[in-house]
Parts: structure tokens; C-alpha cells; sequence
């Protein structure tokens, strides 16, 4: 969610100055690209989960605050809604076997946390969304203690001026209202992080969004939320709707949602940071002590702390991220389209997947973006987040065809190329790209198992829908500990 900021008010001056502050920090930005001052020199990756707990019951626990203290560990954080948390994993190249010490280290970390958690009577899930939410989980008193929420909740509907429809029609249909912004902690993602230098930004960001579909499909894992059956990756919907600062005439000016897909191939990074500044309004106008132009000019490096605290609050799908690290700048694709678990191994298996597609497809001849439209990109995002691992799919030269048969004919193919070019160890790669073919061939993952196994309770155990819910969270969690991958789960 950003950096942290504290309670406040914002005057029209402060927005005032925020304007001219956010714009000063773009035309360093420009000028820091254009003097090639990035960290290029040893890429890293990174990834952030986030988790719900839940109770004895399978309920969601509000409690991060007692297993935050309770777990003591800077790895993990608060996140929106009391019932979550987030873990951050150090980053490190992907070089030899980098994607089993991502495993090992999140395995050891989720399982320490698990321990200290149980003790005061909650549990850690992955999940896209937890089945047994319930409106009333989801209300202003379950935010998390950090002001940052409280502070965006009132902005974001201080901008709206109503409160907020939520409206999802998939195999069953859901129409609600929400009064604050808590909706969007129903939705726990994966987010996995790839530094590039500024000459290749452009073609990693397109490639990203080019199988940013692909991606959704073949990971889904939030078919149920308030206790409906909607799209196989409600999550996406949910997170559009459940941050939209537009009233529905503001919508129909055609002004840009804050979740946002985007709407061409890009050509630098530049261009990202640009149209945010252009189109988005400030939600959280804070400025920072530090000048960037006299920064940069006494050979600092300069925070641009407006431009980043702004960026945080535009929802890209592929979000580009400016950090500085010991001192260095450096350059980041953000890739936030999957859901959390099911299992730590299907999370790293999705990483190696995300990974190798983008570094082949980033580096080929002829770019992908080049034989295809962008809103041909857009429409297979949504295809797949509503039918999940059973979409059909635009490909060049393919034309229309199942994501699992373009996946498997031609998509891993890929991967395997660029796991390759990344220098991981080929049985790493063949052990993590063999969980997405096997998902691919079974049409098993996280959505299809929760489908399938809340269907089998109320069909052949005939519990009623909550308690079915129920159950299949406490299945769901026992599975999750196994590790096994998601095409393996039995139905039980």
C-alpha cells in the first residue's frame, strides 16, 4: 500500500503544492534517465505475498496486530484489513537456484509464523480471496490500525462523494454496497518484482502485459466471495471496483479508473510515470522536505518521494516501481495479476513461469507487442480472470484458442528459453515449469479445487453454503501446509 503517513487533513494548498512538487520530481526522473544513472549491474527479483488469517472455525481473525508482535519478524507487515498480513522476501537473482531458495526461505519463514500464530489462535492462508468472508467482515472498524488506511478510505471517498457499488455477475451474481474501501482487503495477491535497467523497460513492461492473461488463467484461485460463486478470478473485478474513485458521470466521461490495465504499449518508463501524473489526482498530497533538483545536482540521489507515494496510489496491474537501494537507483516492473497460493511451491512454479516468459519474449526479435493490439491484451486480462484455466484466448498467428492448449504448444516452450537465459539450473526449471504443464493437463488450479470441492460438499454432503464454505477453507488449509501442488489436491 505505500509508505506510511500520518493522520492529517489536506488544505487546497497542499494539493497546490503537490502538483508542482510531483512534477518537479518527473522532470528529474527524465533527466536521471537520460544520464543512465541505474543500477543495471546484477538484476534482482523479489516477491511479496499477502495472507489472511483466520480462526479455529475457519472465520477470518482480526488480529494482525497480536501476530505481527506475536511472529516479530521485518519480514512481514500489516496490510489493509485486520485479517491481513504480508510477508516481504529479500531479493536475490534467480542465477543457479535462485527459485529454491525463494521456496526454501518463504517455506521456512510461513511455517515460523504459522507456529507463533497457532499460538494465540490464528492461522496463515493463501488465498485470492477467503471463501468465509462475510459483509460484516468488511466494514470501518476492520481496518488496520496503520493511519495510511484510514487516511486513503476517507480520500478515496471524499473523491467519489457516494459510496462505492460492487457489482460482479459471473456463474452466480453479486450486487452490494460498500461504504469504505475495506472490499480491496478481500483481495490477497502475489506480487513479484524484476529489476530492469531503463533501456529495457519498455519491452519487460509489454511483455508482462502481454501474458498478463495467460498468467491469471493459469494461477487462479478466488471463484467465491461473500459466499457466491463468481468470476475464477473474482479478485480482479473486485479490486477494480472496490478502489474506484469515479462517480458513475464521471465514468462516463471516460475518465481513467485508479486499477488500471492501461491502454498502449509503452516505449519507455517515462511514459508509465508520465500518464500518472497527467491523469490521476493526488489521493495522499504529501510533500517531502527534499528538493530533487538540487539533490541531483550536489550528485545525490534523490528520493522523489511525491512521485513514488503517487505511484503507490495508481493500481497498475504492472506497476513500474523507482526505489533506491544502498544508495543506488534502480528500476523495477511490479507484477501484481496473480492471487496468493495455493501452496508456497505453485507461488515459486508461477514465479518461474512470469519469469522466463518475460525475459524470452522481452529479448526476441520480433516483439510480441508488434503482431498484436493492445486491447487484444486487455480482453484475454479479462477472458481469463472470468473463466480462469477454461478461457479461450487471442494469440498471433493462432488467432482464438484454449489458454491451456496456446500454454502448453507454445507458451512453455518459451519459459523454458528464457529460465534459460536467466541461468537457472535446468532442473529447477523443468521441475517449476512441469507444475504449470501438469495444471494445464488436468485443468486443475486453486479455482477449479474450491469450485469442485464446495459443489461436491453441498451436492454430496448436503451442508448448506456457509458451512460448505467452511469446509472448504479447512481443507483448503491442511493441503496448503502439504505443499503438494494445487493439481495433485484430491477433491475430498
Amino acid at each position: 500500500m505505500g509508505e506510511d503517513v500520518g493522520v492529517r487533513t489536506f488544505s487546497r494548498e497542499d494539493r497546490a503544492r503537490y502538483r508542482d512538487k510531483v512534477r518537479r520530481c518527473l522532470d528529474v526522473f527524465a533527466e536521471m534517465l537520460r544520464e543512465s544513472r541505474f543500477d543495471v549491474d546484477r538484476p534482482m527479483t523479489g516477491v511479496e505475498i499477502e495472507l489472511n488469517l483466520v480462526d479455529e472455525a475457519s472465520n477470518p481473525a482480526m488480529r494482525n496486530a497480536d501476530v505481527l508482535a506475536a511472529i516479530s519478524d521485518a519480514s512481514f507487515q500489516t496490510e489493509l484489513g485486520q485479517f491481513n498480513v504480508e510477508i516481504n522476501v529479500p531479493p536475490r537473482r534467480l542465477t543457479g537456484t535462485g527459485t529454491a531458495d525463494f521456496e526454501e526461505y518463504v517455506r521456512a519463514s510461513l511455517n515460523a509464523a504459522e507456529v507463533k500464530a497457532r499460538a494465540i489462535g490464528a492461522h496463515m492462508v493463501m488465498i485470492g480471496i477467503l471463501p468465509t468472508l462475510r459483509p460484516e467482515h468488511l466494514t470501518a472498524e476492520t481496518l488496520s490500525a496503520n493511519p495510511r488506511y484510514k487516511l486513503l478510505n476517507e480520500q478515496i471517498f471524499a473523491a467519489r462523494g457516494e459510496d462505492l457499488p460492487i457489482a460482479i455477475s459471473g456463474v452466480e451474481r453479486l450486487a452490494v454496497t460498500a461504504d469504505t474501501i475495506t472490499p480491496e482487503a478481500a483481495c490477497t495477491s502475489t506480487q513479484f518484482h524484476l529489476q530492469v535497467s531503463p533501456a529495457q523497460f519498455a519491452d519487460y513492461w509489454n511483455a508482462a502485459q502481454a501474458v498478463a492473461g495467460i498468467q491469471v488463467a493459469v494461477g487462479a484461485n478466488s471463484p467465491l466471495f461473500f459466499g457466491r460463486e463468481l468470476w475464477r478470478e473474482t479478485r480482479i473485478p473486485l479490486f477494480q471496483q472496490a478502489t474506484d474513485t469515479r462517480s458513475e458521470e464521471i465514468k462516463a466521461q471516460g475518465v481513467r479508473p485508479r486499477v488500471w490495465f492501461g491502454e498502449r504499449w509503452i516505449t519507455s518508463v517515462f511514459d508509465l510515470f508520465e500518464e500518472n501524473v497527467r491523469y490521476f489526482p493526488a489521493l495522499l498530497p504529501v510533500c517531502d522536505p527534499e528538493d530533487p533538483a538540487q539533490a541531483l545536482a550536489a550528485g545525490e540521489v534523490p528520493n522523489l518521494a511525491e512521485l513514488r507515494l503517487h505511484n503507490g496510489t495508481v493500481y497498475r496491474w504492472n506497476r513500474p516501481v523507482y526505489d533506491v537501494s544502498r544508495g543506488r537507483p534502480h528500476l523495477r516492473v511490479e507484477n501484481r495479476v496473480l492471487p496468493a497460493g495455493p501452496t508456497v511451491l505453485d507461488t515459486i512454479a508461477n514465479g518461474a513461469f512470469y519469469f522466463g516468459l518475460v525475459r524470452a519474449l522481452a529479448e526476441s526479435d520480433r516483439p510480441l507487442w508488434s503482431q498484436m493490439s493492445f486491447s487484444a491484451a486487455e480482453e484475454n486480462f479479462t477472458s481469463c480472470a472470468r473463466h480462469g484455466i477454461d478461457a479461450q484466448v487471442f494469440w498471433p498467428g493462432l488467432g482464438y484458442l484454449p489458454v491451456t492448449e496456446l500454454v502448453l504448444r507454445r507458451l512453455l516452450p518459451v519459459a523454458h528459453h528464457g529460465l534459460d537465459r536467466w541461468g537457472l539450473d535446468p532442473a529447477e526449471r523443468d521441475r517449476l515449469l512441469g507444475i504449470i504443464e501438469q495444471r494445464c493437463l488436468t485443468g486443475r488450479n486453486g479455482a477449479t479445487w474450491q469450485v469442485e470441492t464446495l459443489h461436491r460438499l453441498e451436492s454430496a454432503d448436503h451442508l448448506d453454503r456457509p458451512e460448505a464454505l467452511r469446509e472448504v477453507v479447512r481443507h483448503y488449509v491442511d493441503l496448503m501446509h502439504s505443499n503438494r501442488p494445487v493439481h495433485e489436491w484430491p477433491i475430498p
